[in-house]
């Protein structure tokens, strides 16, 4: 809907700027959620295999497998980390785009409230002035019947 009227020209903008705002916001909290998942994913991982070592250190086993065992839970703990810190820029992504979309919402409505505000003006002032027409209407109107009457 393109218009002349400057401030819904902006509202329109605002509008396209607020919903720019939630797509991103969308996405940061999709690729959030991937991150949680692949996050509990590996520590769940990690706790199984965390597990399985419990098992064979109770059956016994030669000091290659143990490091080998020991090995991977180190990888699996660096990896873990790294997800870890995936998960929290992704949440600290979140936060901006939510903030920002916030902030594009309040202009948006700022403009909305003075949008509404002038178009309440021009009734009230389309009011008065057909008010006015009538009153100068009756009043001619009446200035007639008293001069016929004379």
């Amino acid at each position: 809907m393109s218009t002349n009227n400057p401030l819904e020209r902006l509202a329109e903008l605002a509008q396209d700027s607020r919903d720019a705002a939630g797509q991103l916001l969308a996405k940061n909290r999709q690729t959030q959620q991937k991150a949680s998942h692949q996050f509990e994913a590996l520590h769940r991982y990690r706790m199984e295999y965390a597990d399985r070592l419990q098992d064979a250190l109770k059956q016994g086993v030669k000091p290659m497998t143990l490091r080998n065992y020991q090995g991977f839970l180190g990888t699996l703990d660096d990896a873990i980390e790294r997800a870890r810190q995936q998960l929290s820029h992704q949440q600290h992504q979140v936060s901006s785009a939510q903030q920002q979309w916030q902030k594009e919402q309040r202009k948006l409505s700022s403009y909305n409230t003075l949008s509404s505000r002038r178009q309440d003006q021009q009734r009230q002032e389309q009011q008065r002035q057909e008010q006015r027409r009538n009153d100068e209407m009756s009043a001619n109107s009446l200035a007639r019947r008293q001069d016929r009457n004379r």
